[in-house]
């Protein structure tokens, strides 16, 4: 695991995370992280696969369940026959599989068929599952973390999520904290993102950033939580001509006197 893919902070609200998450990570029980947008639920999900061993015997694999067409994302996970439908030529390794012995972080959960969420609680329950348009059993061993910022309970009591497999997947919910309320891991995460960026540019230093900068981002509330701080930092780094302290962070990108205010056809 790169420092790029470590979670950073000093403040006591991380530190209690990252102490809980050295507590559960040995277990290999499903974790449920909830939070909003932003907060680093991949991260926190990288941290229990590194804390829990399973990087010497397997995989972290991410798998975003919005972002995968509902019809496909069954293959996606559980892999299909050569034949299972049109165009399936070949034997397909899904996700599950190619996790073996490592870790599946899935995001977004609430975005998955009833089918789908059937066949991971069978691969929770008795670690197996056929892919599709087979018969074959396949035993897998997967550490399966989970994210959504959607109100799963709620949606279970509405009928749109298996309360059977929410029951399983909250043997450990952990919800995680947005940055407003971690505003001492500010600036270092500010720092570290910056440093990175520099970097990347082949650029010989990052010059810093000057009181006034600091004070932007520790006083902003940040409503798109790191990741927004992230994009911020590495913009001002960008844009950075030369080599002294970095002054101005541009919070809005859309800015500009010349910015439409209504639709134009």
């Amino acid at each position: 695991m790169t420092a790029e893919q470590r979670l950073i902070g000093s403040s006591a609200v991380t530190r209690e995370l990252l102490a809980y998450l050295e507590k559960i990570s040995p277990t290999d029980a499903p974790v449920l992280l909830r939070g909003a947008t932003g907060v680093g639920k991949e991260l926190v999900a990288r941290e229990i696969h590194r804390l829990s061993g399973r990087e010497s015997r397997g995989q972290f694999i991410a798998v975003n369940c919005s972002a995968i067409p509902t019809e496909l994302l069954e293959s996606e996970l559980f892999g299909h026959e050569a034949g299972a439908f049109t165009g399936a030529n070949k034997v397909h390794h899904g996700r599950f599989e190619r996790a073996h012995g490592g870790t599946l972080f899935l995001d977004e959960l609430a975005n998955t068929s009833a089918l789908v969420q059937e066949k991971i609680l069978r691969v929770i329950e008795y670690g197996e599952f056929e892919r599709v348009g087979g018969s074959k059993t396949i035993k897998c061993d997967v550490r399966l973390v989970a994210a959504t910022n959607e109100d799963l309970p709620e949606l279970a009591r509405q009928g749109k999520f298996r309360a059977d497999l929410l029951d399983r997947l909250a043997f450990d919910v952990l919800t995680i904290p947005p940055l407003r309320h971690r505003t001492d891991d500010i600036l270092l995460l500010a720092e570290h993102f910056a440093i990175t960026m520099t970097k990347e540019l082949e650029r010989a230093i990052f010059p810093g950033f000057s009181p006034e900068a600091q004070k932007t981002l520790q006083e902003y509330p940040w409503p798109g939580n790191v990741r927004e701080l992230k994009n911020a930092v590495e913009r001002a780094v960008y844009r950075m001509t030369e080599e002294k302290a970095i002054s101005e962070i541009t919070l809005d990108p859309f800015a500009s006197p010349y910015r439409p205010t209504q639709k134009t056809s």
